[in-house]
């Protein structure tokens, strides 16, 4: 807003305070990374796997594998923790496919834990 020749801040600009990021004024609005999990608590096995489930290379598996790491990856069993690491290798295009509905997976991956993850992209996870 100028007034008299002097720029005066808008009360409701985006902007940090000084010396910040300008994404840090978004940070009040929503979370960049979108995980709403900590670590903290967590053993090192589980932090790779929460990290790397939030961290796929799309954005819709991000949201898919993310949101299921955060709500499950404290109680899940070793078994169930070898499952996800052997999902979280399969390629994004192929993994987002066969939660769509519009291919299928190798039979080794078929089963309780697939069927639990791809219930977080029907709901809404990769809208």
């Amino acid at each position: 807003m100028r007034c008299g020749g002097l720029t005066l801040p808008l009360p409701g600009a985006i902007s940090g305070p000084p010396g910040t990021s300008g994404l840090s004024a978004f940070s009040k609005v929503f979370n960049m990374t979108g995980t709403t999990r900590s670590s903290g608590g967590l053993d090192d096995r589980r932090k790779r796997l929460l990290f790397r489930c939030w961290h796929r290379g799309t954005r819709e598996m991000d949201l898919i594998l993310g949101q299921f790491a955060d709500a499950e990856i404290g109680t899940l069993t070793d078994a169930e923790l070898d499952e996800l690491e052997g999902l979280i290798e399969l390629n994004d295009h192929d993994l987002y496919a066969a939660v769509s509905g519009a291919d299928t997976l190798p039979a080794a991956f078929k089963g309780g834990l697939f069927e639990r993850v791809k219930t977080y992209g029907h709901q809404g996870g990769a809208a």
